[in-house]
């Protein structure tokens, strides 16, 4: 049950009828794996934290930089040299003590992840690496958990949900094959802060809409951000009968 602490901390989203008591119920018991605590895993941490989500599974090798703090809006100056996942810890027992939060503090491979996303019920990726991408859709497809995928660069974002749950969802490798050897990083590229705000908190509203049970999630659907133009923009995805992971012969 929700204590009166709880009832009255998430009082605002229990008035929603699409939540109620039940959906935070859904929320507290809900197990969730962050992969990337940079600018897309700030929002998406700090509001499923404090939207009373019961146990972040927060994974992350890396380790704060001055160049970040433009962007990633989870840590502070003074955890400059830190690792990320221990900045987040600190900042997020502050911000709700009451759910429980899980380090994953080294680089993440096909065996770890497959553990770690069958610990969890929903996987947010966060990251800015294909290969890690792909290495994290190939777990939550062999798991059959939802994927809820972000990306931001420059001045562009983009947005989608992959649940194996449902037959006619596609897979990130249904969306983007083996990706472009020219990829770039926000480091190489650059991008603006508010956008991966945005892409993030997006994130955290499609984990909390599947997890909770309500609206339509962004199966099948793209979502593509232009922060230039301040523009939505969206195109829907089919699953490939041939994909190299979800594909028939391989499900």
């Amino acid at each position: 049950m929700l204590s009166d602490d709880e009832l009255l901390r998430y009082s605002r989203q229990i008035l929603l009828k699409q939540v109620d008591i039940e959906g935070q119920l859904k929320l507290k018991q809900s197990r969730v794996l962050i992969v990337g605590l940079g600018g897309l895993g700030s929002p998406v941490a700090l509001y499923l934290a404090a939207a009373g989500v019961g146990e972040l599974h927060l994974a992350d090798f890396d380790t704060l930089d001055l160049t970040n703090l433009q962007r990633q809006v989870l840590h502070d100056t003074a955890s400059v040299g830190a690792s990320k996942v221990d900045s987040a810890i600190a900042r997020l027992s502050t911000l709700n003590p009451s759910i429980a939060l899980v380090p994953h503090r080294s680089a993440m491979d096909a065996g770890t992840l497959a553990g770690a996303v069958a610990a969890v019920d929903l996987v947010l990726d966060c990251t800015d690496n294909f290969a890690v991408r792909e290495a994290v859709n190939a777990a939550c497809v062999a798991a059959k958990v939802p994927l809820v995928s972000g990306a931001a660069i420059r001045l562009e974002g983009q947005l989608s949900v992959f649940d194996p749950r449902v037959p006619t969802s596609p897979c990130y490798h249904c969306l983007y094959g083996h990706g472009s050897e020219a990829e770039l990083t926000c480091s190489e590229a650059g991008v603006l802060g508010p956008l991966v705000g945005m892409v993030g908190s997006l994130q955290a509203l499609e984990a909390l809409k599947l997890l909770a049970g309500f609206g339509q999630p962004l199966i099948g659907r793209l979502l593509l951000v232009d922060a230039l133009s301040s523009r939505f923009r969206e195109l829907k995805v089919k699953r490939d009968p041939g994909c190299a992971v979800c594909g028939s012969s391989h499900g």
